[in-house]
C-alpha cells in the first residue's frame, strides 16, 4: 500500500478523488465459506467453497449477529465498491449498500441491528442498518480511517493512517466528544475485540523487533503481548471460545492462550484456495469465512 504497508486494501479508498465513484484496480480476492469446529483433538476446518464467485475485488466478511450470513465489500463493474450479503444456507449473494460513494470494512455496531462503514474519500464511519437503509453519520475523525473495531456503544478503536510517511497509528475514540488518544504507532489492520472480553487484539511492529500480537485493555491503557506473529500474515479472527486464527499461504494456523506458538490447523491448497489474507468467524462458532487469492493453476 502507498501510505501502509499492513493496509494494502484501504489503498483502494485513498487514490479516489473526493466526488469520484471509481477505485484504483482491486485485488481479484475470493471469500471461501468453511464449516468450523474446535474440540479436544484441536480445529477442524471443512471444504471451503467459493461463494462470491465475482472476478473483481471481495473482501472484508464480517458475520451477522445470528450466523445466518456475512456482510463483505464488493466491487461488481470494475468502479463501484458497495457492500452486500452472504447467505449461508442458500449460498446466494445480495446487495445491501447502493450509493454514490464506495464502502469498506462492514463492521457489526453495538446492539446487532446496524453496521458501519469506511465511506468516500474522506473515510468517515457511516451506519446503516441491515437491511441498507441509510443510518447516518457514525464518526468522523481528523485524520483518514482505514479500519475500525466497536468496543462499545461509545468507544472505537481505529486505524488511522499517516501522512507524509508519518506510521499508522492506533487510537481510541469517545463517539460523542470525537476525543481520540494514540495508543500505538505501526499497527495492522486487523482489529479485534476479543471473546467475553472488552479487549482489544491487533498487530504491532516494533522498531528493530519481529511483529506480535498485543492486547489492549481499554479501561487501564495496559498493553500485553501475546505472540510472535506468523511470517507473510497480516489477519487475524477469534473463536467464541478464545481460539486465536491466522492463515499463512494457503494454511491456517491456530493459537490457544498459553501457548508459545501457533499450530497448523489446516492445509486448504487442495480446495484451490491460493493465499490467505482476512479470516471471520461466525458468532456461533461453526463457520470461517476466508478471504483469499485463488490457487494458479
Amino acid at each position: 500500500m502507498p501510505r501502509a504497508a499492513f493496509a494494502f486494501a484501504i489503498a483502494l479508498v485513498v487514490t479516489v478523488a473526493p466526488g469520484r465513484t471509481g477505485t484504483a484496480q482491486a485485488p481479484a480476492t475470493e471469500i471461501y465459506l468453511a464449516s468450523l469446529a474446535v474440540g479436544p483433538e484441536g480445529l477442524t476446518a471443512g471444504a471451503p467453497v467459493n461463494v462470491t464467485n465475482n472476478p473483481g475485488y471481495d473482501n472484508q466478511p464480517a458475520f451477522l449477529p445470528d450466523s445466518s450470513g456475512f456482510l463483505f465489500s464488493s466491487n461488481r463493474d470494475g468502479q463501484q465498491t458497495d457492500i452486500y450479503r452472504v447467505d449461508v444456507a442458500s449460498r446466494a449473494v445480495t446487495q445491501v449498500t447502493r450509493t454514490p460513494e464506495n464502502e469498506y470494512s462492514p463492521t457489526i455496531m453495538p446492539g446487532g441491528r446496524t453496521f458501519s462503514t469506511v465511506r468516500g474519500a474522506e473515510q468517515r464511519l457511516w451506519a446503516f442498518n441491515l437491511d441498507g437503509t441509510d443510518a447516518g453519520l457514525a464518526y468522523a475523525h481528523d485524520g483518514l480511517i482505514g479500519y475500525h473495531a466497536w468496543l462499545s456503544p461509545t468507544t472505537l478503536a481505529l486505524f488511522i493512517l499517516g501522512g507524509n510517511g508519518a506510521p499508522v497509528t492506533l487510537q481510541l475514540a469517545d463517539v460523542a466528544s470525537r476525543q481520540a488518544t494514540t495508543i500505538e504507532r505501526r499497527i495492522g489492520r486487523s482489529l479485534l475485540v476479543r471473546p467475553r472480553t472488552d479487549a482489544l487484539t491487533f498487530v504491532h511492529q516494533p522498531e528493530g523487533g519481529p511483529r506480535v500480537v498485543r492486547e489492549l485493555h481499554p479501561a487501564t491503557r495496559a498493553l500485553t503481548t501475546l505472540v510472535e506473529m506468523l511470517a507473510d500474515s497480516q489477519d487475524l479472527a477469534w473463536t467464541p471460545g478464545g481460539t486465536l486464527l491466522a492463515g499463512q499461504r494457503a494454511k491456517l494456523f491456530a493459537w490457544q492462550p498459553g501457548a508459545t506458538g501457533w499450530t497448523e490447523a489446516a492445509d486448504l491448497s487442495s480446495a484451490s484456495v491460493g493465499v490467505i489474507s482476512r479470516l471471520a468467524v461466525s458468532p456461533d462458532g461453526r463457520w470461517l469465512a476466508i478471504v483469499a487469492e485463488p490457487a494458479r493453476p
